[in-house]
C-alpha cells in the first residue's frame, strides 16, 4: 500500500490519508478484509503524529470503509465492496485528485505545460 502525504499542501495531511484509501478502495486496489497497518504505524512510516492517522481512520470508519475490529486490527470493510468496481466514484476520484493537483499548481503560479510534465515525472518515478 502506498500512501504518500505533503504537509506543504493546503489539504490537510489526515485528509489526504482518507482519500488516498478511498481512491484505493474504489480502484479495487485494497479489497474488503484487507488489514490495515495500525495507527502507530502508519505515523511512524509516515512520520505523523498518531493523532493525524487516528482522525483519517475514524473518518473511514465513519464512512463505513474500514471497520476495527479491536485487538485484531482494522480492515477494509465489507460495505466499501459497493464502492469498488463502480466506474463512476473512479472517475469522480481522479477527477478529485486532479482538482487538488490543478489547485496547488495554480496557487504555486505553474503554467500548465510545466504540471503536466511533473505529473508525466512523477507517473515515471512511481
Amino acid at each position: 500500500m502506498i500512501i504518500r502525504v505533503d504537509t506543504t499542501l493546503a489539504l490537510p495531511v489526515y485528509e489526504q490519508i482518507r482519500s488516498q484509501v478511498v481512491r484505493m478502495v474504489v480502484a479495487g486496489t485494497l479489497q474488503p478484509g484487507t488489514r490495515m497497518p495500525t495507527i502507530r504505524q502508519l505515523a511512524n512510516d509516515l512520520k505523523l503524529a498518531k493523532g493525524t492517522v487516528a482522525k483519517a481512520y475514524a473518518l473511514l470508519e465513519g464512512s463505513e470503509i474500514l471497520e476495527s475490529r479491536g485487538h485484531k486490527g482494522t480492515f477494509i470493510s465489507a460495505a466499501s465492496a459497493q464502492a469498488g468496481g463502480d466506474e463512476a466514484k473512479l472517475d469522480q476520484a481522479l477527477a478529485d485528485a486532479a482538482d487538488a493537483y490543478t489547485i496547488a499548481a495554480r496557487q504555486m503560479g505553474v503554467d500548465l505545460d510545466l504540471a503536466i510534465k511533473e505529473i508525466q515525472r512523477r507517473w515515471d518515478q512511481i
